[in-house]
């Protein structure tokens, strides 16, 4: 296996950190539009990781790379923005493709998470190429174990819920989100997503159903509130149930910033006109605020990913639990040198990529994580010395 990783950032970095202690891979090309990051990435973690400059915005570019070093997976570890240029530069290379966020939604149009990705289905599959899409951890993990509960925990589904939670703080900040504020603008001031089977996909206010959700593992409570996700649009494709939603908990403070920028404008991508120069207000926004890959050392508290589950259980009894995946800041940053969020972002198309090369996981066309048995998944996360857990509830 030969992989091509874009993007050198908080989650990228992450992933070739833990890439490094394992066997499967036999090249990594680190590739980002800044060549000093993609150096920085793989500096001491030996030779099989190759440092390159891409422009993820091309789809020439993309495919040029990859035929360079002659990749098999393609890793997309970038905003959402350039998924389909590294999707479709990846399919003309003849490279499998792995992401971890899906294209973009377009608002008023009818055009959904993923939906351009989905489109060309069946050229991938004609092809004989996999698209495993949304394998980060949310989505990602939580697509597994949407999986796993269907196969082995229910025998009826009321509902899937994706729930996202932590207690983390930064010493020395007022405000500093630890994972992509580009994303972060673009999940939660989309209209929110809910899946039923008498409907099936609709949207909601930003923000809606807010819901207190208590979270393991000394977390404890936190308010939660419907947010675009694409938990949402995979998870009735492959898995049955009544209902499907993803809430975060954002806090009050987190959502009246998010409201404030919105207000402002200051969430708008498309370019405006500064002092004879255009730039997008987001990128403002996110060239203001710290690279959340640089917040590890001041950042205290654990993350919680996971996925709620209610319905019947084996025997026909109502069953409720909650199985999920915590990482504490100190640890990640202890063992691997990256933060909490960012790693456990990263750990899961690692454990992907791996099951790939061994042959417990195949496939072509595009897939959500849900459409691939759990169970190999599941053990393998074990074996990467971060184990998954389960409340019943």
């Amino acid at each position: 296996m030969r992989v091509l990783l874009v993007g050198a950032g908080g989650v990228g970095s992450a992933a070739v950190a833990i890439a490094a202690r394992r066997t499967f891979f036999e090249t990594m090309v680190v590739a980002d539009h800044d060549p000093v990051r993609a150096e920085r990435a793989v500096a001491a973690h030996g030779d099989r990781f190759v440092a390159a400059q891409v422009d993820a915005s091309s789809v020439d570019a993309v495919t040029a790379l990859c035929r360079e070093h002659r990749i098999t997976h393609v890793l997309n570890a970038v905003d959402p923005r350039f998924v389909m240029p590294i999707f479709n530069g990846a399919f003309a290379a003849d490279a499998d493709y792995l992401d971890m966020a899906m294209s973009l939604s377009h608002a008023g149009t009818g055009v959904k998470l993923g939906d351009e990705q989905f489109a060309l289905a069946d050229t991938w599959s004609a092809a004989g190429r996999l698209a495993l899409c949304g394998i980060g951890v949310e989505p990602g993990l939580s697509d597994v174990f949407a999986r796993y509960a269907a196969d082995e925990l229910f025998s009826e589904i009321d509902e899937i819920g994706v729930r996202d939670g932590a207690n983390l703080t930064v010493d020395g900040y007022d405000f500093a989100p630890s994972f992509s504020i580009w994303t972060t603008i673009e999940e939660c001031l989309n209209p929110p997503v809910v899946w039923e089977r008498d409907r099936g996909w609709f949207t909601t206010e930003p923000f809606s159903e807010p819901e207190v959700f208590h979270f393991p593992e000394g977390i404890g409570p936190v308010e939660c509130v419907n947010v675009e996700h694409e938990e949402v649009l995979l998870i009735p494709r492959w898995v049955k149930a009544r209902r499907v939603t993803f809430k975060y908990g954002l806090g009050d403070e987190f959502i009246e910033v998010l409201k404030t920028l919105h207000k402002l404008g200051l969430d708008a991508v498309a370019p405006v006109r500064v002092r004879g120069v255009d730039v997008s207000p987001r990128d403002v926004v996110a060239a203001s605020l710290p690279d959340p890959a640089t917040l590890g050392a001041r950042m205290r508290g654990k993350t919680c990913a996971g996925t709620w589950v209610r319905g019947l259980g084996p025997d026909g009894q109502p069953r409720e639990v909650y199985l999920y995946h915590v990482v504490d800041n100190e640890w990640s940053m202890r063992e691997y040198g990256h933060q909490a969020v960012v790693w456990q972002t990263a750990v899961n198309p690692v454990v992907a990529l791996e099951l790939l090369a061994g042959g417990a996981w195949t496939g072509v066309g595009v897939l959500g994580p849900e459409a691939l048995p759990p169970l190999p998944f599941l053990d393998l996360l074990n074996g990467y010395g971060s184990p998954w857990a389960m409340e019943e509830r």
